[in-house]
């Protein structure tokens, strides 16, 4: 731990259920490096809300009457954790539990003032034996980055530090420093690739991103769109893929997308029909198509029924 460094942590919660709890918890156990908690719900129907406000009545909460998407709701825990004087902020999904000690680590590895952005290594909730994702590099081909370690044995490898391209949004611990010279996450995004504009939006600024090997955090990937690779979720991954190209790519990178990922979508049609999940390569289709159209993600997308898909 860092002396004198104020951490606020921010959970945005959308019809999460019980998963808060686990997730609250953990962050309670995080010790004296753990200042506040502010809970941002963004319109939950659920009672998520107010199942949270009855067993933890003293955190901060944040409503919303709309659904604001993970940029936009982590922005206003953010904004209020800059108001409030915080140093540094750490941004977690409600489907993330934190194991007792880690964040000390994340904090200490904001000692090097370079550093801006910092994560845990994140484990499969499922199976904590494999990795999820050890931070991320982009590599403008299939859905533009690729989450290192992911489905690999946990080990060595994973456990040391690296610096990576972004620290993925589920769990990251951000200084002060990053927001007010890289600005907020963009909630044009809504949902997805977020993380990915964030960090190198960072970088850009002068900052480096660490995925801190030695801390761990388990992660239910994507629960909130449905998890894996389900329709919606890819959907709205081919959207935002074009609206990041748009932002950051070039001649050489667009000509990188198409051939390793438009260009492919037909034969991984065929081989997800097999697997029983061929709605799912042509909502990623679709989302590339409307993207190109100029459509952006929004929270009516994540109604059942919104399009034939899903």
């Amino acid at each position: 731990m860092i002396p004198g460094v104020r951490v606020c942590a921010v959970v945005v919660n959308w019809n999460g259920g019980e998963e808060n709890l686990a997730c609250i918890e953990s962050l309670l156990q995080q010790g004296p490096e753990l200042e506040r908690i502010v809970f941002v719900d963004n319109a939950s129907t659920d009672g998520s809300l107010e199942l949270v406000r009855a067993r933890y009545p003293d955190l901060v909460y944040l409503v919303s009457t709309v659904n604001e998407g993970y940029g936009g709701g982590n922005n206003r825990g953010l904004r209020w954790a800059l108001e409030q004087g915080f140093d540094a902020m750490l941004v977690v999904n409600n489907d993330v539990v934190l194991p007792p000690g880690q964040l000390a680590l994340l904090v200490a590895a904001l000692s090097d003032a370079s550093v801006g952005l910092v994560g845990p290594r994140v484990l499969k909730h499922e199976d904590p034996s494999r990795v999820w994702a050890a931070g991320g590099r982009l590599t403008w081909r299939q859905n533009l980055t690729t989450l290192r370690g992911n489905g690999q044995p946990d080990g060595p490898r994973w456990q040391a530090t690296a610096e990576v391209d972004y620290v993925v949004g589920c769990c990251l611990l951000v200084r002060r420093a990053v927001l007010e010279r890289a600005g907020f996450f963009d909630a044009d995004f809504f949902a997805y690739t977020e993380d990915v504009d964030f960090g190198l939006r960072a970088g850009r600024a002068g900052f480096r991103a660490l995925c801190v090997g030695a801390a761990r955090a388990l992660h239910k990937a994507s629960s909130s769109t449905g998890g894996g690779y389900n329709p919606r979720r890819k959907y709205m991954m081919g959207v935002n893929s074009i609206w990041f190209l748009r932002r950051w790519a070039g001649p050489l990178q667009w000509l990188q997308f198409f051939v390793f990922d438009v260009l492919t979508l037909p034969f991984v049609f065929l081989l997800e029909v097999s697997r029983g999940r061929g709605k799912a390569a042509v909502a990623k289709g679709l989302g590339i198509l409307d993207g190109l159209r100029g459509r952006r993600i929004d929270a009516d997308m994540l109604r059942a029924g919104w399009s034939r898909l899903w």
